[in-house]
């Protein structure tokens, strides 16, 4: 499972459905004057470049992003792509790590997990010193079980892996389930891909048997407009969800 690199397809239309929900869940949380806790169990590069080879060779960013129009996004998403535009280049793209560290406030904790060792060195260029930063080369569904729960109890879980092999999806949801025994104030985001072969299904039949609180489902549907593209659309499961009318 560490042949997945997200440079392949960061920028896509499930990036673009994940990542501005994330951005508009952060802003809201920020403005409760009370610190909070960001977790990540796969996270990646944090930041992307749109014109590397990656990119270039499955065109998923040239058919999300970069063909979508900023006036349409959410503002705090928006920003966050702007800021990592002057940061680190016009041809730049955050991950949700960026995402995070650039939307949370000093009083803020980010963990940042990732097992891949090309990604987590990606991922130590990108993420620059940081008091607020702890960064992990570890399996980020087991760290998470020792981070949880963490100081600041208020927070964050994001939970984005590969799915390369079934029993990725086959683990979830008892992993949520200790999670959430351990960690019950924490809201729980689980990215998840649809596909035509429906390999989601069973996974989020059994989230919704386990009854979390709060519990919400957001997905959508798409045409990636690319051949052979078995990506028909993004998932998003979420525990403990706030409100997010900002």
């Amino acid at each position: 499972m560490l042949s997945y690199q997200h440079a392949y397809h960061a920028g896509n239309k499930a990036d673009i459905h994940k990542h501005e929900f994330l951005a508009k869940l952060l802003a809201v949380m920020v403005k409760k004057d009370k610190p909070l806790t960001y977790i990540e169990t796969h996270s990646g590069r944090a930041i992307y470049d749109l014109s590397s080879v990656e990119a270039e060779k499955t065109g998923e960013a040239r058919a999300g992003i970069l063909q979508t129009d900023t006036g349409t996004l959410d503002d705090d998403y928006d920003r966050v792509i702007k800021i990592a535009k002057t940061r680190y280049g016009p041809s730049s793209y955050p991950g949700s790590p960026m995402i995070a560290k650039t939307l949370l406030r000093p009083c803020d904790y980010l963990h940042l997990c990732e097992l891949h060792p090309q990604e987590f060195k990606h991922l130590e260029k990108a993420i620059a010193p940081d008091k607020r930063v702890t960064l992990y080369h570890a399996d980020g569904l087991k760290h998470a079980l020792k981070l949880c729960p963490p100081t600041p109890r208020r927070g964050v879980l994001m939970i984005d892996p590969s799915y390369e092999v079934k029993a990725e999806y086959d683990a979830i949801p008892d992993f949520i389930a200790q999670i959430h025994k351990k960690w019950n104030v924490g809201v729980i985001i689980l990215w998840y891909p649809i596909l035509p072969s429906g390999a989601h299904e069973a996974m989020i039949d059994a989230l919704e048997r386990m009854d979390f609180p709060k519990n919400h489902k957001n997905e959508v549907l798409f045409d990636t407009g690319l051949n052979n593209h078995r990506l028909k659309g993004s998932g998003l499961y979420v525990i403990n969800m706030p409100w997010l009318n900002h």
